[in-house]
């Protein structure tokens, strides 16, 4: 049977990228053997019989892009049904042992909402649904499947959050009870931003996960700081629509540079403590050698720099300078969300004309680079040290000011700051 995610995302009539099969009536051994002739496997819980194995999946066009690979890896997880028992506190206390005599319904009362527990028979497209799940979805609602088992799992509650914000589901008031009732102290920082990355990665409107997070007190439990906009509700209500605005402004962005956005909409009311403080809580810090973390600090903090700069048309030096501090590209992004969130049908003026000076001066993406740098100095004459360090900082500072241009521009400017040392002839 196929369960989980390809399941739910058939329902939802978009295109699945990972496949979990669930495999009855077949002891580890045998199912290992089998699954040994079709693909390599590896065992990543053969203690509880799961599998991985990878596949290469054909390119749909003749012509594939120049960014895509002909053949796409892909992996499938293959287990047997699986008994949960819980033997301690927390979010991983649970023993976990295969069964493959379970039924269906059996297994599927382990999951935890009712739009998980839906299996298709992927050899006749036939859907299993023992706990209503379809009817569910299609009412967009979140329920879960047993209370009992539910509340065992603390981390549920953070993906019911998810769930409803990517699906556009209401949370059931029964479920929405059992949320509010389970402890979340227990789950580690890695697993609340593995949900919450998934709120604002995958869901065209966040703020639907932000209002069950308030609905569910994850809020209050977790995220103290942003709970306080909830005393003011319109300025709580505001980061919900600068996150739905911000989904849209960072599509084109490569994943690290999207978070570093999304993160700092939710964040951009916020002092720069409590953001920082927050940042800390989902253990955020780098992506692929970009530092997500740094980032999302100055771009709340600058955030006002583009109606600011349109107010007084700063001139191209401001420009460079705040490039050094923050990517003017990723500020234009963010202030356009939150501008839209205090009014969505604002044309975004001030915010257009400060990309518009960004582009005209490069400066967008990275500050400029040094024209003049060490080696010419040495080149010079000069010694290294603390005098030849202020000479480039002086000479960066005419460069940022439009002053120097050219690199034989930089080295006259060095020889007026600071001549080069005498040579010792002795």
């Amino acid at each position: 049977m196929l369960v989980g995610g390809s399941v739910r995302d058939r329902l939802a009539r978009v295109e699945s990228k990972d496949y979990d099969l669930e495999v009855y009536g077949l002891e580890p051994k045998i199912l290992r053997r089998v699954l040994e002739t079709v693909a390599p496997v590896n065992a990543v819980g053969e203690s509880f019989a799961v599998y991985k194995l990878a596949f290469q999946r054909a390119a749909q066009s003749a012509e594939p892009k120049a960014d895509q690979t002909s053949n796409e890896r892909f992996e499938i997880d293959v287990s047997i049904p699986r008994r949960e028992s819980r033997t301690g506190q927390g979010h991983r206390g649970f023993s976990i042992t295969g069964d493959p005599s379970m039924s269906f319904e059996e297994a599927a009362r382990r999951r935890d909402f009712t739009i998980n527990a839906v299996m298709c028979d992927p050899l006749t497209d036939e859907l299993i649904d023992p706990f209503n799940g379809v009817e569910d979805f299609r009412r967009r609602n979140l329920r879960a499947v047993a209370a009992d088992t539910f509340v065992e799992d603390s981390l549920r509650v953070l993906r019911g959050i998810q769930l409803a914000a990517r699906f556009e589901m209401r949370v059931d008031p029964d479920t929405a009870a059992l949320c509010r009732s389970i402890d979340l102290s227990d789950l580690p920082r890695e697993r609340i931003w593995g949900e919450i990355e998934k709120l604002l990665m995958l869901a065209e409107r966040p703020s639907i996960g932000l209002t069950a997070a308030l609905e569910l007190d994850v809020l209050a439990k977790l995220f103290p700081e942003i709970q306080s906009l909830s005393e003011r509700q319109p300025a709580l209500d505001r980061t919900g629509r600068a996150l739905d605005e911000a989904v849209r402004s960072v599509a084109s962005l490569q994943k690290p540079k999207r978070i570093a956005v999304m993160l700092s909409a939710l964040c951009h009311q916020l002092e720069a403590r409590e953001t920082e403080s927050i940042l800390e809580r989902l253990g955020v810090h780098s992506l692929s050698g970009f530092d997500v973390r740094a980032a999302v600090i100055r771009l709340v903090s600058e955030q006002g720099r583009p109606r600011e700069f349109h107010e007084r048309q700063a001139g191209d030096g401001d420009f460079r300078r705040l490039s050094l501090r923050v990517e003017l590209d990723l500020l234009y992004r963010l202030a356009v969300a939150c501008r839209k969130a205090l009014d969505s049908s604002s044309a975004c003026e001030a915010e257009g004309w400060f990309i518009e000076q960004a582009r005209r001066l490069g400066v967008e993406h990275t500050a400029p680079a040094p024209l003049l740098l060490g080696r010419h100095l040495l080149e010079l004459g000069f010694e290294a040290g603390p005098k030849m360090g202020e000479v480039l900082r002086r000479v960066y500072e005419l460069q940022l000011d439009g002053k120097v241009s050219r690199l034989d521009e930089a080295i006259a400017a060095a020889r007026s700051i600071g001549s080069p040392s005498p040579k010792n002839d002795c």
